[in-house]
C-alpha cells in the first residue's frame, strides 16, 4: 500500500524534535536560540524556524556536550542567585533593581508574582570582578543605590526590554522589516501611529511583528500584566524605541519600499447569500407561537388588526380542550383505533368516551369506561 502525504524534511527538524535531541527542556532550547548558541533557519513552508542536521550534529559533537551547553543555559532566581555571589538576598535584590544584574527571563507565579530569573553564568563573572567586591562585601550599600531605591526606582523591566530587543534583532537578520517589527512589538499600537503614518506600511509592520513570550490565557490578569512589563513606559526609553523605529523604516524604505494608495483587494469567489426576509400575514395565523405580547397602540385589546381574544394570543398545544378544537396533526374528533386504549390528549378521544376523574393521595388519576389509564396526569 502506497503512503500518501508530503516527505518530511530530513535536512532540518522542528524545534522540540531538536530539543529532544540536545537533551534541554523547551525553555533552556528557547534560550539557547536567544543567546545564540543554536542556529536556526525559516521554515521555507511559513511555520517558524526551525534546526538543521548539520547544527545538531556539530553541537552533539562538541567536548562536553551536553553538561557544558546546559551550564551557559542554566537560569536561577534571586535565592540561588545570591548563593551563588555569596551576597545576601536582599543585596541581591537592591543590585538587580539599581540595574547592576540583567534578567534574561521571567514568569508570574500563581499569586500573578514577577519572578526574574537570572543567567548563572553571568552571576558567577560578576561575583569574579574585583571592580564589584564592595558591591558584594560593604556593610552598607553604596549611598547612591540607596538613594535610588529610596525614589522607587526598579530597571529590571527596562533591562528586560532591552536584552530581548537584541533577541528579536538576532532573529530578524538582515531583513530591514523584520528589525523594524522586533523594535515596534515593544512600544504601544499609539505610538508606531505617530512614527509611523502610512497604514499600508503598519499593516506590514504587522505581518511582519515576533511572537513575545505568553504569560496565563489571553485577556487573563496574568496576561495583561506580562503585556504591561513587556511594552516601554519609561519616557527615555519610549523615545529611544522611537528614533530606532524612525532609523530602521528609513532603511526598509529604502531597500524593499511598499506602494502606496493601493486600493483594497476585491474579493474573491461568488458575492455572500442576501439575508431572507420573513414576510406576516396581517391576521394571526391559527398555527403560529410567535404573536404579539402588548399592543403599542389602539385600545388595551386590539392593535394592528389582532383581536381581543384570549385564546388568539396562546399556542394551539395549550388552547381549550374541547371536542370541537381540530387536531394538531390533521385527524378528526371521529378518528379511534378499535380494540386499543387510547392515552392521547382530550382533543384526540373519541366523540363517545366518557371521562372520571378522581383524586387520591395528591394525585389525580383519569379512568374511560371503567378501564385504569396507564398514565397519570397528563394524558
Amino acid at each position: 500500500m502506497s503512503r500518501t502525504g508530503t516527505t518530511p524534511d530530513r535536512l532540518t527538524c522542528a524545534p522540540s524534535r531538536a530539543a529532544r535531541e540536545l537533551g534541554l527542556k523547551r525553555s533552556e532550547f528557547d534560550l539557547a536560540v536567544n543567546l545564540g548558541l543554536i542556529r536556526t533557519v525559516p521554515d521555507e513552508g511559513g511555520g517558524g524556524r526551525r534546526v538543521a542536521r548539520s547544527e545538531i550534529d556539530r553541537l552533539r559533537s562538541g567536548e562536553g556536550f551536553p553538561d557544558i551547553l546546559r551550564e551557559r543555559v542554566a537560569t536561577v532566581g534571586t535565592t540561588e542567585g545570591a548563593r551563588l555571589m555569596d551576597a545576601a538576598p536582599t543585596r541581591f535584590t537592591s543590585l538587580a533593581r539599581y540595574g547592576l544584574l540583567v534578567p534574561v527571563t521571567f514568569y508570574l507565579n500563581r499569586y500573578r508574582t514577577v519572578v526574574w530569573l537570572y543567567l548563572a553564568e553571568e552571576l558567577r563573572q560578576f561575583a569574579a570582578e574585583k571592580s564589584n567586591a564592595r558591591l558584594l562585601t560593604a556593610h552598607r550599600t553604596p549611598i547612591e543605590i540607596r538613594e535610588g531605591l529610596k525614589a522607587g526606582m526598579d530597571r529590571r523591566p527596562r533591562n528586560w526590554r532591552g536584552r530581548h530587543v537584541g533577541f528579536l534583532t538576532r532573529e530578524a537578520g538582515d531583513d530591514p522589516w523584520a528589525r523594524a517589527a522586533a523594535v515596534a512589538c515593544l512600544l504601544t499600537p499609539a505610538d508606531v501611529a505617530e512614527v509611523i503614518q502610512d497604514l499600508h506600511e503598519r499593516a506590514r509592520l504587522a505581518h511582519c511583528r515576533p511572537r513575545l513570550p505568553a504569560h496565563g490565557a489571553p485577556g487573563s490578569a496574568t496576561a495583561e500584566l506580562a503585556e504591561k512589563l513587556m511594552t516601554a513606559s519609561e519616557p527615555d526609553e519610549v523615545a529611544w524605541f522611537r528614533t530606532d523605529l524612525a532609523h530602521t523604516m528609513e532603511e526598509a524604505r529604502r531597500r524593499h519600499p511598499v506602494a502606496e494608495g493601493l486600493p483594497p483587494t476585491p474579493p474573491t469567489g461568488p458575492p455572500p447569500l442576501a439575508p431572507a426576509r420573513l414576510r406576516w400575514k396581517s391576521g394571526p395565523h391559527p398555527r403560529s407561537p410567535l404573536l404579539p405580547t402588548a399592543c403599542s397602540a389602539g385600545s388595551a385589546g386590539e392593535a394592528d388588526g389582532w383581536p381581543d381574544d384570549p385564546r388568539a394570543t396562546a399556542s394551539p398545544l395549550v388552547g381549550p380542550l374541547t371536542d370541537e378544537f381540530p387536531d394538531a396533526l390533521g385527524s378528526s374528533p371521529e378518528e379511534t383505533v378499535p380494540g386499543r386504549r387510547s392515552c392521547s390528549v382530550r382533543r384526540r378521544r373519541s366523540a363517545g368516551s366518557r371521562w372520571t376523574t378522581s383524586r387520591r393521595q395528591g394525585r389525580s388519576t383519569q379512568t374511560r369506561s371503567g378501564s385504569a389509564c396507564p398514565r397519570r396526569t397528563g394524558c
